[in-house]
């Protein structure tokens, strides 16, 4: 006859083998074992940077990276916010360039969105048009809209010509140069919003469209009190992702500007200051207390957006 097979619950301990603990013990984490080793190495790929950046805004670093430098505390912060020529200015470029792009973004990528929601003949094609923009480098594109908008030879001022229009100096002018960098941004991203949008709304029921429908709600009243408020989650999501992409923005900018966002810094917004300050300037310390302060801003933009998101969802 077979022998029973006695249970594991009423084996002794000394009977367990050290391989069968650890084999229970590996499949009750075994979601800490397979995503630990990457959690760790990213943990690291941010901690490492971030520290030896806060801790150069400590000190007078410049000139050379082998030059000895001091220890010097809050100095390069006092300087940097006390900077109402250079900080202050890039902080509201900043913030406009970001904005400005993220408003018409949202509202074009929810018309795209929404012109792709139902099925159509050709919809395949355009699809693949539309985010056309995304397959092109940001350095690509800044180059692109660079030569377009060149004032003597550029394609825009040739059109514009066409219709009686006098040549505009776009990328030339201090009072157009961000206005214009904008819409180059409008122009490569919006497909990008437009595609989580899609997703977004690919994933509606069409229950509530069709009880509203019957109820006689118009087209306008179906997407404000019913596709809005069901999106709401996707559309702060869409904000975010692009929200903080834009805060980051530093290829087109300084593909089509140069250094110092220009001649006048008329596009200089805290990337491209940090980046002059470093790599112009040698001005290490005052450049990673200026990058320091743009981690803590982009820090409270998450915070605010994700507060937001929660309130929303509540």
């Amino acid at each position: 006859m077979t022998a029973l097979r006695t249970p594991d619950a009423v084996r002794p301990p000394e009977a367990v083998s050290t391989g069968e603990r650890f084999s229970r013990w590996a499949d009750r984490h075994r979601k800490w074992l397979f995503a630990g080793p990457s959690v760790v190495f990213t943990a690291l790929l941010l901690a490492v940077p971030l520290g030896w950046t806060l801790f150069l805004s400590l000190t007078d670093a410049k000139r050379s990276v082998r030059r000895d430098f001091d220890v010097i505390g809050l100095g390069n912060y006092a300087d940097v916010l006390t900077d109402t020529e250079r900080f202050w200015p890039s902080v509201w470029r900043t913030f406009a360039f970001t904005g400005g792009a993220l408003f018409f973004e949202l509202i074009l990528g929810m018309i795209i969105a929404l012109l792709l929601w139902k099925p159509f003949r050709g919809q395949g094609v355009v699809r693949t048009i539309v985010l056309l923009p995304l397959v092109a480098t940001p350095v690509a594109v800044g180059m692109m809209w660079r030569l377009l908008f060149e004032p003597n030879i550029g394609f825009v001022n040739e059109m514009l010509g066409w219709v009686g229009i006098p040549p505009q100096p776009w990328l030339a002018d201090p009072a157009t140069s961000l206005p214009t960098l904008i819409f180059v941004d409008i122009w490569q991203w919006t497909p990008m919003v437009a595609l989580i949008l899609l997703a977004g709304l690919t994933s509606l029921s069409d229950e509530p469209q069709e009880a509203a429908r019957v109820d006689g709600a118009n087209a306008w009243q179906r997407f404000w009190y019913i596709t809005v408020p069901l999106m709401r989650p996707v559309i702060i999501a869409a904000v975010l992702l692009r929200g903080i992409d834009a805060l980051k923005t530093f290829d087109i900018l300084y593909a089509t500007k140069g250094k110092g966002g220009g001649a006048f810094h008329d596009v200089e917004t805290l990337n491209v200051y940090a980046y002059g300050l470093s790599f112009d300037y040698n001005e290490y310390g005052v450049a990673s207390a200026v990058l320091i302060l743009f981690f803590l801003i982009i820090l409270v933009v998450i915070w605010v957006l994700q507060m937001q998101r929660k309130g929303k969802q509540s």
